[in-house]
């Protein structure tokens, strides 16, 4: 058996060699004569379609009008417009003395060209022109040019450039040679910009060719016919030559075959490789198959014991796993409960500590004003006072409606009289802190849909957060802008320190302020409220110091459609 393995590996490599040898060569020629015809082709359409251009610009009515007028000021643009679409390298417009009027390179403008052979030649003939010359950077510039004429007076000159660089371009990227020879065997396009200018075999015999092309031309000579010699040492190449109908061009194209060894030697090694594993895998299979067969039933048998103590533990483990599942089901729900008591404890403080400390201010004066004798000033405040009882009701009425939703409450909302109303109430904190107040508010109502005690507790946190943080500051400035268009803008400006973290400032117990003086609730609370009545509260730092904050709601007209 290993013999036979043997042999038929030597008949499979040899016979490989043949028949893959052969067809890689073959298309390796196929290719490059398809190639070839794809480049010819190439050349001749595009020397095709720019040969018509000069013929259809000459003809062109603005062009003449211009040339006849001398008024050239939109000529260059007509003339871009042009090359867009016909895709030609440049396009130039000269009069009769040979300076350019027009051209869509417009650093070429005013360049003189009365003795270049396209200009000379066009003016001779009423035919297109072609000319083809080398450049001052040794390529070569192909151009198709026509007299302009007004009925038998001619105007100029229009020349279409063709952009015969990018055929170089592309060959670069293949691994073939590429030349372009004119009539009289002149290389005017070649991806060896070396053998411009020149007659193709001075060319290469004159430069340092590559090693494939330099080995060829040593060992077979002349590009000879017989390459088989040649080519199994890797040292052969093809040379196809096809004819441009177009003034006696001719294309050559220069091929190696390095590639084809490569290939077919890297498929016998592959071969060699898969026949060698093969046979290892022979001899292996040999010496083990007993030992195998009796290491297999061992293998199936610890696997199955393990198999089952696994099927044991995981059993156990399961049985455990559900036990802690209901034990911390019951610890959630406990603790969702202690949370939410937790929480209407501390938002009924919260709130109702505002209208305290303003009670407080109130019986304060009104204690100084019944000792002054001023007992009708003192009744405002005994009604304020009462103002506020009726306040702290309303607001533990709302508090115990919180965790029900419904818009029952809501209303029509002059957003004016909520900031009025809660401006009052802050009033005697704002001139016992001497903050300057700046507000700017419309002078026609601002309507929106809401519950007007709910959206004057959110402004009057927010004014007492604002307080808070001008605490220590030299100059305190409270500023309130309100605006109406598509939504209703209330900002909050202080001069306060800034915030420090204001993605975390609208969670529940967070805060910045010492123990004792508040516990994180404020800005939660009035975060709900907005986002109850349909808007959204927002804050950021100030260009000029403080921080600001903004309740944006949406205006009446839009609640109203929401609500429908």
């Amino acid at each position: 058996m290993i013999v036979l393995m043997i042999v038929a590996a030597f008949a499979a490599i040899w016979i490989v060699n043949i028949l893959l040898t052969e067809r890689l060569v073959e298309t390796t020629r196929q290719r490059a004569e398809l190639r070839q015809s794809l480049y010819a082709g190439a050349i001749l359409s595009e020397l095709q379609r720019n040969s018509v251009v000069p013929l259809l610009l000459s003809r062109d009515p603005t062009l003449i009008a211009a040339l006849n007028a001398r008024d050239f000021s939109t000529s260059s643009q007509r003339l871009i417009s042009y090359v867009d679409e016909i895709g030609a390298a440049s396009i130039r417009l000269l009069n009769m003395d040979g300076r350019t009027v027009a051209a869509t390179d417009r650093e070429q403008l005013g360049s003189i060209h009365a003795t270049s052979p396209f200009f000379t030649e066009a003016i001779e003939t009423t035919d297109t022109v072609f000319t083809i010359f080398p450049s001052a950077s040794g390529a070569y510039e192909a151009s198709f040019s026509r007299v302009v004429q007004d009925g038998p007076r001619q105007l100029g000159v229009l020349q279409v450039q063709v952009n015969l660089a990018q055929f170089e371009s592309r060959w670069r990227g293949t691994i073939a040679a590429v030349a372009v020879t004119d009539a009289s065997g002149t290389v005017i396009l070649s991806t060896e910009p070396r053998w411009r200018g020149q007659q193709l075999e001075d060319a290469i015999n004159a430069t340092s060719v590559p090693s494939a092309l330099e080995r060829a031309l040593v060992t077979t000579g002349a590009f000879g016919p017989d390459v088989n010699d040649g080519y199994f040492s890797g040292s052969a190449l093809i040379q196809l030559e096809t004819r441009v109908p177009f003034r006696g061009w001719r294309l050559v194209s220069f091929t190696t075959y390095e590639s084809v060894r490569e290939r077919v030697n890297g498929v016998l090694a592959l071969i060699i490789m898969g026949f060698a594993l093969l046979l290892a895998l022979g001899f292996y299979l040999l010496n083990r198959r007993s030992t195998l067969r009796s290491m297999l039933f061992q293998r199936e048998s610890v696997q199955l014991r393990r198999l089952n103590e696994r099927l044991s533990r995981e059993v156990a483990e399961r049985k455990r796993v559900q036990e802690e599942l209901k034990e911390t089901e019951q610890s959630l729900a406990q603790s969702s409960k202690l949370a939410a008591l937790g929480e209407m404890s501390a938002a009924v403080s919260h709130e109702l500590n505002q209208p305290l400390a303003a009670m407080k201010t109130y019986l304060a004066g009104a204690r100084l004003l019944l000792q002054r004798r001023r007992a009708d000033e003192a009744m405002s405040s005994f009604q304020r006072i009462d103002d506020l009882i009726e306040r702290m009701g309303a607001i533990t009425r709302q508090l115990k409606s919180y965790a029900r939703k419904g818009g029952d409450a809501f209303e029509p909302v002059d957003v004016r009289e909520a900031l009025s109303s809660a401006l009052t109430l802050m009033e005697p904190q704002l001139r016992q802190d001497k903050i300057r107040l700046s507000q700017i508010i419309p002078e026609t109502p601002v309507m929106v849909i809401a519950d007007r005690l709910r959206l004057e507790q959110v402004i009057i946190n927010l004014v007492r957060n604002a307080l808070d943080a001008m605490k220590g500051v030299d100059d305190r400035e409270l500023d309130i802008l309100l605006t109406a268009g598509e939504d209703v803008v209330l900002a909050v400006r202080d001069t306060g320190h800034g915030l420090d973290q204001p993605e975390k400032l609208f969670e529940p117990f967070y805060t910045t302020k010492k123990p004792g003086e508040g516990i994180g609730l404020g800005l939660a609370i009035s975060s709900g409220i907005v986002n109850d009545l349909g808007g959204r509260l927002t804050a950021r730092n100030s260009a000029r110091g403080g921080a600001v904050f903004e309740v944006r709601l949406p205006a009446i007209n839009m609640a109203l459609d929401a609500a429908e």
